[in-house]
């Protein structure tokens, strides 16, 4: 079950991450999946925003595709990429 309290701990944790690069990965359909270099620009109630290094757009997620792991986010730390750490269940 996905507590209210797990979401803002994610949206709290890409709040302090604005403006930092991001690399996501998740599926895109049927056996195909993708992975970008991205850029955090915005966190909402509910999804952040993100604009890709390919294209010119922003793009949205939910919080709740991390914590049901349909989307994976590694966060760049300045030499390196290390996964978000999602909420511990106890």
């Amino acid at each position: 079950m996905i507590l209210r309290n797990d979401i803002s701990t994610i949206k709290a944790e890409l709040d302090n991450r604005i403006g930092q690069k991001i690399i996501i990965k998740g599926a895109k359909g049927r056996n195909k999946t993708f992975e970008e270099e991205t850029i955090i620009k915005d966190t909402y109630a509910n999804f952040f925003l993100v604009e890709g290094k390919k294209r010119e757009t922003n793009v949205s997620y939910k919080y709740t595709d991390i914590l049901t792991k349909e989307l994976e986010v590694s966060i760049y730390d300045g030499q390196n990429y290390s996964p978000l750490i999602l909420p511990s269940r106890t």
